[in-house]
């Protein structure tokens, strides 16, 4: 698995401007002293970087909308390896080390790039029976040893890209090039599972990576500065042999259609089932599939309850359970309800999606309000 590919992440569908490769950028400020530095630094910021840590802290969009907005630059990333371990298929890609912005209840953190950090290694994860796009509860753990032994244990974050998709990373220090291997850690998934993946995905697996860490590799990576950057809108996914999590398409949805609502940029598209036994439920299942605008990838690891209020009183009102489905994708459903014409649906979202967020996404999915559709 050793030889890392290097691409663009994806076809980007926008018009875009000034690809500055990090070596280069590396390159001019090495040829300079103390007093050539401005200079340089300034011909940088005329390029779109920053003054202060010109390839460490790229620029950020100000004035941000409280929604989803194309980043001030796209990054590449590379491939260390494609694997499988158990049911999962698993892929370790690797890029510069990013910002990211983890959520911790209803506040967003930033976590900064640190002088330390080597580079940002991120996961895909799915089941590769079905191909279906795995986000767990129970934790990714990334583990990097060489021939001493071991250098870093990190938990990997769960989190969202405009380019990646859904997928766990985080940024790892290492102390010198040369081999490593990174065994990846997969916890059982502990949500429920209907259909093909009921009574599956349990067990917890590792699969390991032998790659070599050569900074010019890393530089390699290409780095593009986007021409609409702070407009309402997203850079496209990568196209990967591997699944980036995108929620199933609405009209291959099973069940009746009830309509589509946004809360905090977010989309969510509610369901019925007549039959739950599909669901492992007597009665109807009702269920919300929730995803990002523009591209549509899942929004996982949501705190939801619902409420049905008929003529004026409410008759029902529980949790919605997060639930894994071949058909369905990651949804939020609950079973045994009975609902009729010109009932009410309120849901409520107690708690916004607890994933990390990369530039783009950072300032969507935190207020998220009540929503509400009719039968």
């Amino acid at each position: 698995m050793r030889g890392p590919r290097t691409s663009d992440c994806c076809s980007l569908e926008r018009d875009e401007k000034t690809r500055i490769g990090r070596r280069r950028l590396i390159g001019m400020l090495a040829g300079v002293g103390m007093t050539g530095t401005a200079g340089c630094l300034g011909a940088l910021e005329a390029a779109g970087f920053e003054r202060e840590s010109a390839w460490r802290d790229p620029p950020l969009v100000e004035d941000r909308p409280n929604a989803v907005y194309v980043p001030a630059i796209t990054e590449g990333m590379g491939m260390y390896g494609m694997t499988t371990s158990g049911p999962y298929g698993v892929a370790l890609m690797y890029s510069y080390p990013h910002r990211f912005w983890p959520m911790t209840g209803n506040e967003t953190g930033k976590t900064a790039v640190t002088a330390d950090d080597s580079l940002h290694l991120m996961v895909s994860l799915w089941d590769e029976e079905t191909r279906t796009a795995l986000p767990i509860d129970s934790g990714v753990t990334i583990e990097i040893t060489d021939d001493d032994g071991l250098i870093t244990q990190e938990v990997a974050y769960p989190m969202l890209s405009q380019q990646m998709g859904f997928h766990y990373g985080a940024n790892y220090e290492l102390p010198r090039e040369g081999s490593y291997t990174a065994t990846v850690r997969v916890g059982g998934v502990s949500i429920r599972r209907t259909g093909a993946l009921t009574g599956r995905l349990a067990s917890v697996q590792s699969a390991e990576f032998d790659f070599e860490f050569d900074t010019n590799d890393l530089h390699d990576v290409p780095i593009r500065e986007v021409a609409d950057a702070g407009s309402r809108g997203a850079v496209s996914t990568m196209d990967m042999n591997a699944p980036l999590g995108r929620a199933p398409s609405v009209d291959s949805l099973p069940g009746t259609h009830l309509g589509r609502a946004s809360s905090g940029d977010a989309l969510f598209d509610a369901f019925v089932v007549e039959e739950g036994r599909r669901f492992d439920t007597d009665g109807a299942y009702l269920y919300l599939s929730a995803r990002t605008p523009h591209n549509e990838t899942v929004l996982p690891l949501m705190g939801l309850s619902l409420s049905v209020s008929r003529d004026g009183t409410t008759v029902l009102d529980r949790r919605l359970e997060r639930t894994l489905d071949p058909e369905a994708g990651y949804h939020y459903g609950i079973g045994g309800i009975r609902l009729t014409p010109d009932d009410m649906i309120t849901v409520s979202v107690d708690v916004p999606p607890q994933i990390a967020r990369h530039d783009g996404y950072e300032t969507a999915f935190v207020r998220m309000d009540s929503f509400s559709l009719r039968v």
